[in-house]
């Protein structure tokens, strides 16, 4: 009974924190990076509250190796990201704009690597899948209408499918979400 009451008390406090917030219902984008390009939606649950879905290519730098100078690669990624934008009503009342969610947010990025396929400078690799959940920091303005800029920071749990390639067994790691984008956003 006790578990009962803290969470109907946990869902009122966050019913009352998120009154009378000004959130996108629904926003389109496009944004490239240091380290990939993606598409992306972003649906409001509830106020200050979105669900952020995600495609694209990730790309990575790996060590230099004998044959080559360095080995750059891209792969498939699917992310699922919830985000809070927390700053909205302050903005506001500072007459900032909030135009499509230009605001600061706290996020649980979670992300998956399928093994379908890498596209690399190097012959012969072997896409090896991964799945990783990183909380973030992050924040999001816009220039303009569709111009924006998003930039942020986490810390997390990443795990790699070696076993599904005959490489070894899996491996956990800490992951660092790093994240400088730049994007479009159509509507």
């Amino acid at each position: 009974m006790r578990a009962y009451n803290l969470l109907f008390l946990f869902i009122l406090f966050f019913i009352n924190i998120s009154n009378g917030q000004e959130i996108e219902r629904s926003t389109f984008g496009l944004q490239v990076g240091v380290l990939g390009v993606w598409v992306n939606h972003e649906y409001k649950l509830i106020d200050r509250f979105i669900l952020r879905t995600e495609v694209g290519l990730d790309s990575y730098i790996l060590s230099k190796t004998p044959e080559h100078k360095s080995n750059l690669q891209f792969s498939p990624v699917v992310t699922l990201e919830p985000r809070w934008y927390y700053n909205l009503t302050s903005r506001k009342k500072k007459e900032k704009h909030i135009l499509r969610n230009s605001a600061n947010f706290f996020s649980l990025k979670s992300s998956y690597h399928p093994d379908w396929f890498v596209i690399s400078n190097q012959d012969n690799l072997i896409p090896i899948s991964d799945i990783s959940i990183v909380p973030s920091w992050g924040m999001r303005r816009h220039i303009g209408q569709h111009i924006n800029y998003e930039v942020g920071l986490g810390i997390g749990y990443i795990r790699t499918f070696y076993s599904n390639t005959g490489f070894g067994p899996d491996e956990e790691a800490i992951d660092i979400n790093l994240n400088i984008r730049i994007g479009y956003s159509i509507f």
